[in-house]
């Protein structure tokens, strides 16, 4: 078993939020397997997006992401485009073929959240420095970051009704 990770307390706000994208993705899934439709699930991907992962993309890249030709900060950079097209190419698809979209989309940012936990804030603990982390914490503080969701309807945690 894992043990869990000591993060910077400057970087937890943001980390928090990283709890609330893993359930997002675990909740797609259940999706999926409980076969809810295509149009309650994209409602949820838009919704999730609006309300949670751009603000949150929005501030790790203004804040965190500053040394874009890092290659580590670079590839977070990438799987972010990645992860919009993703959600971009789910709103185009038919009810026929989104689940495997929906799919991808969940390992897409599954693995992407564990990379950013794993490494690339590690990374960023060690190469920033004490008063940059510090400001960092200052702006996060300022603001609302928790991994609360009040979307109205848990098709995840339901049977599957209209």
């Amino acid at each position: 078993m894992n043990k869990p990770i000591k993060r910077n307390e400057n970087l937890m706000p943001v980390s928090r939020e990283h709890h609330a994208t893993l359930l997002f993705c675990w909740k797609l899934k259940q999706g999926v397997k409980k076969e809810v439709s295509a149009a309650r699930m994209k409602n949820y991907i838009h919704w999730f997006w609006k309300n949670h992962m751009l603000p949150h993309f929005k501030t790790e890249e203004e804040l965190l992401f500053v040394e874009t030709s890092d290659p580590m900060v670079a590839r977070a950079l990438t799987e972010h485009q990645r992860i919009l097209s993703k959600i971009n190419e789910i709103s185009l698809r038919n009810e026929e073929k989104v689940n495997e979209a929906i799919l991808q989309l969940s390992d897409l940012v599954n693995q992407h959240t564990r990379y950013e936990e794993r490494e690339l804030f590690p990374y960023l603990e060690e190469h920033l420095s004490e008063e940059y982390l510090a400001e960092i914490g200052r702006q996060l503080h300022g603001e609302e970051h928790n991994a609360e969701e009040n979307y109205h309807d848990e098709f995840w945690a339901k049977e599957n009704t209209p």
